[in-house]
């Protein structure tokens, strides 16, 4: 058997390439792909050469294993149907599974690298997965309290997941700072209180005392980082979710970041935070993602479906018409 994978190629490009498939063995699994979700954020860097040289892809994913550099295979949002295993999971024949792998027809894994899809999770919603699971440690990690004012900048897909868990949270006010003014209208039906373009006046410069108290930076631009410090208060938190890759990030930090004692918090979906590893894990943090994502109409998201044929077109949309695209996915026959 022949699977069908995804290479990112030379900035700009891709190709499917088929390999050769070893039937599985032990308690190997092999999933057929129904459908996969395009990360807009770094697989856009990968997609643009923008990723560093010195950083490996994941070391806490079996399937992203090595460093960044072309032809690389990357994505990490498959789903798909469980069609043959080894003698030793053959209970796993049948089932509909999440996987952390790159975009292929077939993929080989363990029951161990995969997640068992809920009857109540659709297909293409579980393609979100990735994206919910990320805001959910976004919120962990940024503790927001009771009455706090909140500012999210940046409306992607994570700013937008992010912004819907942040929504059920009894602040004084959410709100979301954003070029594109399609993506400000879908954070306002996500639940923000307001949704302003980066043109406009500060989010709270009349708010007593003055600023946010929490300030997330999910844009995935290094210049919108001193934008996120200055919105911030007193004491205050900007949580960093956006990875730059080799884009630089020149930061101001002699003005208010200095006097207004600013924590400048990162924040990577790949670990949790140390103060939570007593009661939290992954597979507590994916229950909580499997949740929101039941909880989030994931169809204002998904803006674009691209056969698996066609997967060069679904980057190229993605990097010249980030005002259509948010969520898009591959779709295999």
């Amino acid at each position: 058997m022949n699977a069908r994978t995804l290479y990112f190629t030379e900035p700009g490009r891709i190709d499917l390439h088929d390999e050769p498939l070893e039937p599985p063995t032990g308690d190997d699994l092999l999933i057929e792909t129904a459908a996969s979700g395009i990360s807009a954020g770094s697989e856009l860097l990968v997609y643009r050469g923008e990723f560093p040289d010195s950083v490996p892809v994941d070391e806490t994913i079996d399937a992203l294993d090595g460093g960044f550099e072309y032809p690389l295979a990357y994505g990490y949002s498959a789903v798909g149907e469980v069609v043959e295993t080894g003698p030793e999971s053959e209970q796993w024949v049948g089932r509909r599974v999440f996987c952390f792998a790159p975009h292929a027809t077939h993929i080989r894994s363990s029951p161990e690298a995969v997640v068992a899809l809920p009857d109540d999770i659709d297909t293409e919603a579980a393609t979100l997965l990735p994206t919910v699971e990320t805001a959910t440690n976004l919120v962990l990690d940024g503790h927001p309290r009771l009455g706090e004012r909140v500012v999210v900048f940046g409306a992607g897909p994570v700013g937008l997941c992010t912004t819907h868990a942040l929504a059920g949270f009894p602040l004084e006010e959410l709100v979301v700072v954003e070029p594109i003014q399609s993506r400000r209208e879908t954070a306002r039906a996500l639940g923000a209180d307001r949704a302003i373009s980066p043109e406009d006046d500060a989010p709270f410069a009349s708010a007593d005392p003055g600023g946010a108290d929490l300030v997330y930076e999910l844009s995935g631009r290094p210049e919108t980082l001193d934008d996120a410090i200055a919105a911030a208060g007193y004491d205050s938190r900007v949580v960093v979710g956006s990875w730059y890759g080799s884009k630089r990030a020149d930061v101001d930090l002699g003005g208010s970041f200095h006097r207004n004692r600013i924590d400048l918090l990162s924040s990577q979906v790949s670990s949790l935070a140390p103060e939570l590893r007593g009661r939290w894990d992954k597979p507590r943090r994916f229950d909580v993602a499997f949740d929101r994502l039941r909880q989030l109409d994931s169809d204002v998201l998904a803006t674009h479906r691209v056969p698996f044929g066609n997967a060069g077109d679904a980057y190229d949309l993605l990097d010249t018409n980030p005002a259509e695209a948010l969520h898009v996915i591959l779709t295999y026959p």
